[in-house]
């Protein structure tokens, strides 16, 4: 399992369960791991999906793919501060939800 914290401070954990549900549905991500945590840690922008998870969004200008946008879904459990990764996401499309913050380096927050 592997710990990162977020932006909020929360610790973020991926099990290698999470990690092996992420990559068997984006096989194109096996490769991403460190990514993946960093955009976490480091996004260029948060935002709230529809179901109460957070997004956190990154541009990484060289992929695998392309240059792409990584958006990686997440939970704060604020009653344990632990929190888990739900899935990532190639972003290719814009996501819907409400804006929570974003970062000024990001092509996005431009």
């Amino acid at each position: 399992m592997l710990i990162v914290s977020s932006i909020g401070g929360v610790p973020v954990r991926l099990t290698e369960e999470r990690w092996k549900h992420i990559t068997e549905r984006h096989p194109e991500m096996t490769a991403q791991r460190d990514q993946v945590l960093t955009t976490v840690a480091e996004p260029d922008m948060i935002q709230t999906g529809d179901f109460g998870e957070l997004l956190a969004i990154r541009y990484w200008p060289a992929t695998s793919l392309t240059s792409k946008h990584l958006v990686v879904a997440y939970r704060e459990l604020a009653s344990t501060m632990d929190s888990y990764s739900r899935r990532t996401s190639p972003a290719g499309r814009r996501k819907r939800g409400q804006s929570c913050g974003s970062g000024e380096d990001s092509p996005a927050a431009g």
